[in-house]
């Protein structure tokens, strides 16, 4: 049972990260099957999710009216888990919270833990926790 991912799935899977941030912040929830899976399962400091449409429902009804975010992971460690259709995945996230044309007035730092599978669409997260590090009020 070996733990090597090759380097196209580990780059794919990586890429998730990117589009995640994407979605955030173009505000595209109703595009979450680009990047989670049909039994997507998730825990933050909101809850617990279980499937699409509530992590639908929870990202459209965070949203504060005139205020923009910009999501930015780093430092994305992707792993096998001995399934070459599974993988692990985690990033530190930071979040800028802002109005049109204005500095930052809120920033979070988050850690993202998430459990990735291999779908007909190609790869997917299905379950991640999110966890809040730190939050800054300017």
């Amino acid at each position: 049972m070996s733990l090597e991912i090759p380097l196209a799935d580990r780059a794919e899977i990586a890429d998730l990260f990117a589009r995640l941030a994407r979605l955030l912040d173009e505000r595209r929830h109703d595009d979450a099957a680009t990047v989670f899976s049909d039994g997507f399962r998730g825990r933050s400091p909101h809850g617990e999710l279980r499937g699409l449409a509530e992590l639908v429902a929870l990202l459209k009804g965070s949203e504060v009216e005139g205020v923009r975010t910009q999501h930015v992971h780093g430092d994305v460690l992707v792993a096998g888990t001995g399934d070459a259709d599974r993988a692990s995945a985690d990033a530190n996230q930071l979040v800028s919270f802002f109005r049109e044309g204005e500095p930052p007035h809120k920033e979070s730092g988050l850690r993202v833990a998430c459990t990735a599978e291999r779908t007909a669409e190609g790869w997917r997260f299905d379950g991640m926790e999110v966890t809040l590090l730190w939050t800054r009020d300017h």
